[in-house]
């Protein structure tokens, strides 16, 4: 895990990286995994990927995120990049792979309503992808908004957007 973390700030090369965080995401399928990539400062690399401007690099850092954040500790980790996540998912091609990803990873992040205040702004298009998205992406959508929608601070969020 540490050559693969390793790997991925030492290299520029797209494929490379896209390849280090496939294996990175499968690795965090297991709990102890997730501990050690953490503790590598992993998080931090895989999320200075969401910078990258080749759209699979940034849909296996998505990934990667979205299966290392099933851990307590390391949403609080991830929590920096939310806001991150929302520009992504907002200015991502409509249905897109790194679209579906954002929102996956954005779904995990609002079982709890600890990190819904960070959603906030990115309501509005929630709203525009549930009525203009496929299937897929609807039902990514409405994992995020049932989600927002259990926190009652969230309610005056939800019903002010224009739709």
């Amino acid at each position: 895990l540490q050559k693969l973390i390793h790997l991925l700030q030492a290299t520029d090369d797209p494929l490379i990286q896209e390849q280090a965080l496939i294996t990175l995401s499968n690795s965090a399928a297991f709990s102890v995994n997730q501990d050690i990539i953490r503790n590598l400062d992993g998080l931090s690399v895989i999320g200075g990927m969401l910078s990258n401007c080749v759209p699979k690099v940034k849909e296996k850092a998505l990934n990667a995120l979205n299966n290392l954040s099933m851990n307590i500790k390391n949403q609080e980790e991830i929590k920096v990049f939310i806001t991150q996540v929302c520009r992504t998912v907002e200015s991502a091609p409509l249905n897109s792979d790194v679209q579906l990803a954002g929102l996956r990873l954005l779904t995990n992040m609002s079982v709890t309503s600890d990190y819904h205040q960070k959603m906030i702004n990115s309501v509005p298009c929630f709203l525009h992808l549930l009525s203009e998205g496929t299937e897929r992406t609807q039902i990514q959508v409405l994992k995020v908004l049932v989600n927002l929608s259990a926190n009652p601070a969230m309610t005056r969020h939800l019903l002010r957007p224009q739709v």
